[in-house]
């Protein structure tokens, strides 16, 4: 809760400030219509730095606000501006997360390889070949990083991720499995996932048409059977129930941002290096791998603490099972 950390909770849109184009800037109004001229107001407001493509732009009123700004960007999704102390304490939430999801991963990817591998039934309320499918979306984000796909944004050019791959970006080679499409922020992937099961699921799968669904499954409609996709939703529930605790499709990146930067200093460490450029090098490793920008794998996805311990001289054992190394390096064991 906002005031745990000495911040006043909030809702966009009920009282505060509103923001209007004039000229080549804007001018603010209060909740009364009345126009903003108080300069130490003013002030604030620009401290924010609001984009100016925003629209619809809402501010609040207290400066301990816990949400400081909303705005419509230029794809119309709302976008908000959080006060620094409840981004900082909503990270270290989501980190402290991270080392629960991290510490189920090995009874998820059984319970994951159990259902990618299972003979579906022929009986007409037979779950397994959804099951089948939900377990191949989440074994892509497991191996290739990918996030969970939603739908098109306005504006935009097709985002792709696991639920929304379609079939022209999927090609087999068993035991390989070859992807290739488009990700967020017009991000261009291209990798080989090396898994026989994965390979085995996509080639039982329709090749047309090849815009449907990659990631799909069959079901009877009468005497016909259809093929049908999951959506990130599906995909979100499937995680939480075999995890036995309420993830999502982005723990996955969280945690796997961290083990790439970790890995990175490790390496760094080993030939004695513990400069700043190390921390860049495992900022730009972490970005190559979620396919994103090294300030936003750093901002977004990698633990912090790892860079804190890297200066402390501490680092991950590189040998052994990846995962279980950063537990024990982060406490999470």
């Amino acid at each position: 809760m906002p005031r745990s950390v000495g911040l006043v909770s909030v809702t966009p849109g009920e009282g505060g400030y509103t923001r209007r184009r004039a000229g080549k800037g804007f001018t603010y109004k209060g909740a009364n219509g009345r126009r903003i001229t108080d300069e130490k107001i003013l002030e604030r407001i620009r401290a924010l730095v609001i984009p100016p493509a925003w629209s619809d732009v809402w501010i609040a009123r207290e400066e301990k606000a816990h949400i400081q700004a909303t705005g419509v960007d230029e794809a119309g999704r709302t976008q908000y501006l959080y006060h620094p102390d409840w981004r900082r304490k909503q990270d270290e939430a989501k980190f402290e997360k991270s080392l629960a999801f991290a510490a189920t991963l090995p009874a998820l990817r059984s319970a994951v390889t159990k259902d990618l591998k299972a003979p579906t039934g022929k009986r007409k309320h037979d779950d397994g070949p959804r099951r089948r499918a939900l377990a191949a979306a989440v074994r892509l984000m497991d191996k290739g990083s990918l996030r969970v796909g939603g739908s098109e944004q306005k504006g935009q050019l097709e985002a792709f991720g696991a639920s929304t791959l379609q079939r022209r970006h999927v090609e087999v080679d068993a035991p390989h499995v070859h992807l290739s499409f488009r990700g967020k922020s017009a991000s261009e992937w291209d990798l080989v996932l090396k898994d026989a099961a994965l390979a085995q699921f996509f080639s039982e799968a329709p090749q047309t048409p090849r815009t449907a669904p990659a990631v799909c499954y069959p079901v009877q409609n009468g005497r016909r059977r259809e093929w049908k996709g999951v959506s990130a939703q599906d995909i979100n529930d499937y995680l939480t129930e075999i995890a036995g605790l309420e993830f999502t499709a982005k723990d996955f990146r969280t945690w796997q941002g961290t083990l790439a930067a970790a890995r990175s200093l490790a390496r760094a460490h080993q030939s004695g290096s513990s400069s700043p450029e190390a921390v860049k090098v495992a900022m730009e490793a972490a970005a190559e791998l979620l396919h994103n920008t090294p300030t936003v794998a750093r901002e977004a996805y990698v633990n912090p603490r790892v860079i804190d311990l890297f200066e402390q001289g501490k680092v991950v054992e590189l040998r052994g099972q990846p995962d279980q190394a950063l537990l024990k390096l982060l406490g999470g064991d």
